[in-house]
């Protein structure tokens, strides 16, 4: 069964202190469950770089990593899976393009969209911003854990809450009905990534 419980999303500039590779390694050491490359600057083929250098570090692991948005990109380094936002490439060509055991995730942030027939094809739901987050500008209104709370409701599949989450939102995002929640800030810009994973994993045990 997959674990989203600490869902790490990459910001290369947040992780620019110690390097994409070693705060991801920070994380894999304090516990996180699930890891997202995104990097919207990046072309494919730096993608590409380091999605590969993930991969290996993840190897062995029960870790999947997730790529955010390219599709050419999650296959080119065999990905666990693909994270699409509602602007992105449709559901039903990822999941023919990647294959039946490829992990697929949608961001939603209305219930209205929840009625989309191509969520019969996810396995998990990115549903936010809870709060606001400067990590991405351009988000949709905040939700608040009213909000994520009725998506998690209505949703057909695990929902990851994402937006100004850490570890003190976690009994707050678990009783919302969220199976876990994705983080950037709280351990990319953190200064012990370690650390700051391991206080949201804890979070996250001591609610479940």
């Amino acid at each position: 069964m997959l674990d989203f419980s600490v869902y790490l999303i990459t910001d290369a500039a947040l992780c620019a202190r110690l390097g994409l590779v070693e705060t991801v390694a920070a994380a894999l050491r304090g516990g996180v469950t699930a890891v997202q490359l995104r990097d919207k600057q990046a072309s494919d083929a730096e993608l590409i770089e380091q999605g590969r250098a993930l991969k290996g570090l993840l190897a062995g692991t029960r870790v999947p990593l997730i790529v955010n948005d390219r599709l050419e990109v999650a296959a080119a380094i065999d990905a666990d899976g693909l994270h699409l936002g509602q602007a992105d490439a449709s559901v039903a060509e990822a999941r023919a393009y990647l294959g039946a055991e490829a992990i697929l995730g949608r961001s939603v942030q209305t219930r209205e969209q929840l009625e989309a027939p191509e969520l019969s094809l996810v396995d998990y739901l990115g549903v936010g911003p809870v709060f606001a987050t400067a990590t991405k500008p351009d988000h949709s209104a905040p939700l608040g854990f009213e909000g994520l709370a009725a998506i998690c409701a209505a949703s057909p599949v695990p929902v990851v809450a994402i937006g100004g989450l850490n570890a003190a939102h976690a009994a707050s995002v678990w009783s919302a009905g969220g199976a876990g929640m994705a983080v950037v800030s709280a351990i990319c810009a953190a200064p012990d990534p370690e650390q700051a994973t391991r206080e949201i994993a804890e979070a996250f045990r001591a609610v479940f």
